[in-house]
């Protein structure tokens, strides 16, 4: 499905035309519904990895522009791959309050842009940063995302919940997308964060159990 097709089924499926359901307030649904979704699943697209080194003696790292949230942090130290703990900003200050200098071993975020570490850093070890990231959406310039192509149904859906709450429009009609919205979710869900990420050798075929 393409941004065009998308923003054609909203005003059909509400009959509601764009001198009330302009491009800018379709924008706004498709926003919207797209961050729904996102903090619903942790779909297998959104997943990225950022690399840098360490300046030695300086305990900030700055983070990727399209950073959500992050996943996971890990340095190479010699030829090892270590994990970082992540713990919270007081930690981290009262730790390095004698600039303690050594292998970083925990890290905080210290605000939306830049994270912080323990010990500070004593050489340029290599950093990888595991993380969730904000996608470009779906716009009259990016005409087709993940969600557009592999889940256009419950991209639908979720639009017409904002529409139909917009349009103040019959409360079944906003009650049937949102229950749609749900079970289309559900197995989104079980997609992505399901059997995606088995194996078949190691866990065996999926099993459906069947109501009796």
């Amino acid at each position: 499905m393409t941004y065009s097709e998308l923003v054609a089924k909203i005003r059909s499926y509400t009959e509601v035309d764009a001198n009330v359901l302009t491009e800018t307030v379709v924008n706004g649904f498709i926003s919207d519904s797209e961050f729904r979704i996102l903090r619903d699943v942790d779909s297998d697209n959104n997943r990225k990895y950022a690399y840098s080194n360490f300046v030695i003696d300086q305990k900030y790292l700055n983070l990727p522009d399209d950073l959500l949230v992050i996943r996971s942090a890990e340095i190479t130290s010699g030829s090892e791959i270590k994990f970082l703990q992540v713990r919270d900003v007081s930690f981290i200050d009262e730790y390095n309050q004698d600039n303690t200098v050594g292998e970083p071993r925990y890290y905080a975020n210290w605000d939306e842009n830049t994270i912080i570490f323990a010990p500070i850093p004593d050489t340029t070890y290599a950093i990888q940063v595991n993380y969730i990231l904000k996608p470009a959406g779906l716009s009259a310039s990016n005409t087709t995302t993940y969600l557009s192509q592999q889940f256009p149904n419950g991209l639908l859906y979720a639009c017409l919940v904002e529409a139909y709450g917009f349009l103040k429009g019959p409360n079944d009609l906003l009650q049937y997308y949102e229950n749609r919205y749900k079970q289309a979710i559900e197995g989104f869900s079980l997609e992505q964060m399901g059997r995606r990420r088995t194996d078949e050798y190691l866990q065996g075929e999926p099993r459906i159990s069947r109501k009796q």
